[in-house]
């Protein structure tokens, strides 16, 4: 089962589609209008040089409005009744585009001709995209049922309901890799031999089976036991899901169901498809103006660094990001060189480690301006809750377990609990901000993204970063 094949397929088709819509569509305005404006024959009207530019350019056209609408992120377990209602609503914006970039410039002899154009060519783009999208879906479908493309569940928990979650997975086309027990004690459902082991032997077995997925399935009705689980099973970066049932509290993320097993997918987010292709790109276009309107201000901050005191212009640290993976996150250098010798410490007020060009930075939040190289490299974006380092995460945890699922999304370079409580000094003021990142997480939306741009703007301008 290849991601990127079956992707291939839907690019393809969709864009075969669009070429032959686009192709009918020109003989049939060459009928309804054309042929009365005296551009001859069929033949010279479709290789008029304006009429066979737009003919290329079409299929293009429709392949990133399907991209940003998110219908390419996600190859397998799409819903027929979900596609038939997405492509609908996705074609029907892109005739009406259409209609108004290059159809009203025709010039027909009858008002009522243009009604005639637009369904016309809202019927065959909706017609031609859907049919080849829909074989290609039951193909895909036809193959999991029949175990060609199944996909291998990892079952954490050896009880009666692994065994069960287990059976009907098997039976909807999942294979089993087999089954992992909370501990020594867990009480066995299922043959001895499908057990792998325990939770503390997952390093060993998760690289030795080729796994799809994750499924969480203890016995334990204790949340905070199953957030601990979680958070053992999240830094292996695969879709883990867990059953939805009164005994868990995980309301903050989405339910899929699978053939009537409802399952919460913990590793999704709150953002529509459509959303995650829009912030993405918005990031980096935002990320890449900003550096090149700021220059200027990069060159009198690295001056001023440099002449405050000695040591790096540019302050890198680790942070742990999207999905777990830590990565390298980059500022302008505020606090004298050397101010974590003895181990890892949050600034605190009138913080003698800070230099005094620090603290002018800090109050106005310009040390984070090389962050935007991050949103360009993709390890974070302009909105997302703050990334900390493993060394604070560890201790945040054992307070806030849910904290785990803050990485499910990109960290941002601004946040709700940055403008809204600012910098915390200590773990427990970090897990009071921690309450506006989740109120962010399970609120988000491109509309809250720019709401909280707009407070990072006021923030900075009133400078009270700090």
């Amino acid at each position: 089962m290849n991601k990127k094949v079956q992707i291939a397929k839907y690019v393809v088709a969709d864009f075969l589609s669009a070429s032959l819509v686009w192709a009918l569509f020109n003989v049939l305005r060459y009928y309804l209008i054309a042929y009365f404006l005296g551009y001859g024959s069929l033949t010279s009207y479709l290789t008029y040089k304006v009429v066979w530019e737009v003919q290329l350019l079409v299929p293009f056209y429709w392949l990133v409005l399907y991209y940003f609408s998110g219908y390419y992120n996600k190859s397998f377990g799409k819903s027929r009744l979900g596609e038939f209602f997405s492509t609908l609503v996705c074609v029907l914006l892109g005739v009406v585009l259409l209609f108004f970039i290059v159809i009203l410039d025709d010039l027909p002899s009858s008002f009522h001709i243009y009604y005639e154009l637009f369904f016309s060519l809202l019927g065959m783009q909706f017609f031609f995209t859907y049919l080849p999208r829909l074989l290609i879906t039951q193909n895909g479908l036809k193959k999991i049922k029949n175990r060609e493309w199944a996909v291998n569940a990892l079952i954490i928990g050896v009880g009666p309901k692994a065994k069960k979650i287990a059976d009907h997975l098997y039976d909807t086309g999942y294979n089993i890799s087999g089954f992992v027990a909370e501990d020594d004690k867990a009480k066995l459902a299922i043959s001895p031999e499908q057990m792998l082991g325990t939770l503390d032997n997952l390093p060993d077995i998760v690289p030795a089976h080729q796994i799809g997925e994750i499924v969480v399935a203890v016995e334990s009705e204790d949340s905070d036991e199953r957030v601990r689980i979680l958070y053992l099973l999240y830094r292996y970066n695969y879709p883990i899901k867990i059953l939805a049932d009164k005994s868990n509290m995980l309301a903050k993320v989405k339910i899929k169901t699978i053939r009537g097993l409802p399952l919460i997918d913990v590793t999704d987010n709150n953002f529509l498809e459509l959303e995650k292709n829009i912030k993405l790109w918005l990031d980096r276009f935002i990320a890449a103006l900003a550096m090149i309107l700021l220059s200027p201000a990069f060159i009198y901050i690295v001056w001023r660094v440099k002449k405050d005191s000695p040591g790096p212009i540019i302050f890198r640290q680790e942070r742990i990001g999207y999905r777990g993976k830590p990565f390298m996150m980059y500022k302008f250098r505020t606090m004298y060189e050397g101010s974590e010798d003895n181990g890892p410490l949050l600034a605190v007020e009138n913080d003698s480690r800070i230099t005094p060009f620090g603290h002018l930075m800090r109050k106005y939040r310009l040390d984070e301006l090389p962050q935007f190289w991050n949103v360009l490299k993709g390890d974070m974006s302009l909105v997302g809750p703050r990334p900390e380092r493993r060394y604070f995460i560890d201790q945040i945890v054992k307070k806030t377990p849910y904290y785990y699922l803050l990485h499910n999304v990109r960290p941002g370079v601004t946040s709700l609990g940055m403008v809204k409580y600012g910098y915390a000094s200590n773990v427990d003021e970090m897990i009071e901000r921690l309450e506006y990142d989740m109120l962010y997480y399970e609120n988000m939306s491109l509309a809250f993204d720019m709401t909280i741009l707009i407070y990072t703007v006021k923030t900075v301008i009133t400078g009270k970063g700090i």
